[in-house]
């Protein structure tokens, strides 16, 4: 029987938790190991309900080598309707935990399988596959910096009596520009609230995985990377630089052809696309200011936009749709007003072809690592507009460190002003600054292309860790 094993093909299995930003780096990864490395991948997905059509559609268009399964849902009838996203990520695996062994004992049973992997929330998946005597890893879908702050937190929590935003002075992290604690991760910010301690339990699992697979490269963050190989006296597991691991072209999809021909008809670098990705949403008094900031501009625009929601920046996290039709929202005549100078589309747009375009000259996002890497990849500049989860710290990244975002400042009343808004696009599109930020994109995004290149840093760390997987032996 395991001679028979040793020679079936090797198996991995891959448990995203919710969230298309999880899912689409983890998409990439299985393809890139099927292709390059001639593994099998089965996904097994916790729910909190039915699969979105976004999600669908990338599951669906998986190559045979990369099957799926859908756990049954996870109940949270008894958690209050104002949890956090990140309560209820990492509780659709926990709750899930049964029936992912139940999978997990078929796959072991019918396949080789030599790994798990798991996202940044699904650590206590361990124990699973550590019954079945398989080597788990992380992968991280978000940046080195990130991850040092995840590895540091242990620390963090037992050095410090306050809260972290009270502390007068920024956080200094091996290998990282500096932090403040009103930066950090929307579950550092309250410590009194389950996510923290959620957080906290996760991070302290972080040093039992066989390897960290991190979704950004090494020229990117060197420091950090460094940092990270060389520190805690070896209590790391082994840390593998992969990315950017990105949507090579976006689904089809209905507006598909609307936003890419008006864009045929623009100007070389002439438009600043507006995106806050699948689930970013702003409140009524800032998709206002937003709107007359765009016009005021005069620079051409393309903006995908979404209903309001007044009490959160991630209302459409879960369904990447908007409840209500954004146009009742946006300024009396404003559509009419810009008609030729913007192309404003409901909810969705193709993000990767639209980046990937010649007309593009900027982007305005909300700094989620998946729309950053895009940009990296595609070279274009940035307006960092942070919204919630990890991307005020990624925007510290993109606009102390790499120098290529320009980052929004709010006013007394907690808003980002049109005419800061007007200033921030003309500054990227037209002005010296913008030309500084997109000459430090085109390097970075050479970089990329050079770590993807089969010689590259990202390609020989990939080739490392399925070589370990291809020789696991139960």
């Amino acid at each position: 029987m395991e001679y028979t094993q040793q020679r079936e093909p090797p198996h991995v299995a891959i448990v995203p938790t919710p969230g298309m930003g999880h899912l689409i780096p983890l998409v990439e990864l299985a393809k890139r190991l099927v292709v390059q490395h001639d593994l099998f991948i089965t996904f097994i997905l916790p729910t909190d309900g039915s699969s979105t059509k976004p999600q669908e559609a990338v599951l669906e268009a998986l190559p045979d080598s990369i099957s799926y399964i859908f756990l049954p849902p996870a109940n949270f009838d008894d958690l209050p309707e104002d949890v956090s996203i990140e309560t209820r990520i990492s509780l659709s695996l926990s709750r899930s935990l049964p029936a992912l062994r139940d999978s997990f004992k078929n796959l072991s049973g019918s396949t080789r399988l030599v790994a798990l992997v798991v996202d940044l929330f699904g650590t206590d998946a361990f124990d699973v596959a550590k019954e079945f005597g398989v080597p788990s890893y992380i992968f991280f879908p978000t940046t080195a910096m990130c991850l040092s702050i995840v590895f540091y937190l242990p620390e963090l929590d037992e050095s410090c009596s306050c809260e972290f935003r009270d502390l007068p002075q920024p956080f200094k992290l091996p290998g990282c520009v500096p932090v403040h604690a009103n930066d950090l991760m929307d579950p550092l910010q309250n410590r009194k609230d389950e996510a923290y301690r959620l957080v906290l339990h996760i991070s302290k699992k972080y040093p039992l995985a066989s390897g960290i697979m991190v979704n950004s490269f090494f020229d990117l963050e060197p420091g950090a990377f460094k940092a990270m190989g060389e520190g805690k006296e070896g209590k790391l597991p082994p840390i593998y630089p992969v990315g950017p691991l990105v949507k090579s072209s976006s689904d089809h999809g209905t507006d598909g052809s609307e936003s890419l021909i008006w864009l045929d008809k623009q100007p070389k670098e002439s438009v600043l696309f507006v995106s806050f990705g699948s689930g970013g949403t702003l409140s009524h008094d800032q998709l206002n200011e937003l709107a007359l900031g765009l016009e005021v501009s005069g620079q051409r625009f393309l903006w995908v936009v979404r209903s309001p929601n007044e009490k959160s920046a991630n209302a459409t996290y879960f369904s990447a749709q908007s409840i209500k039709d954004p146009w009742d929202f946006l300024p009396k005549g404003f559509l009419e007003r810009t008609k030729g100078v913007g192309l404003v589309v409901s909810s969705w747009a193709p993000q990767v072809q639209i980046l990937k375009h010649a007309s593009t000259g900027g982007f305005l996002t909300h700094c989620g690592w998946n729309s950053s890497l895009e940009s990296i990849v595609h070279g274009v500049p940035l307006i960092a507009w942070p919204l919630y989860a990890e991307q005020r710290t990624n925007s510290v990244l993109l606009a102390d460190d790499l120098k290529v975002a320009l980052r929004v400042k709010y006013n007394d009343n907690g808003l980002v002003g049109h005419k800061d808004i007007a200033n921030y696009a003309r500054s990227l599109i037209e002005g010296d600054e913008g030309k500084l930020l997109r000459s430090k994109m085109k390097e970075l995004k050479d970089a990329a292309e050079v770590a993807l290149s089969q010689e590259g840093s990202s390609t020989k760390s990939l080739a490392e860790v399925a070589e370990i997987w291809k020789s696991h032996q139960k």
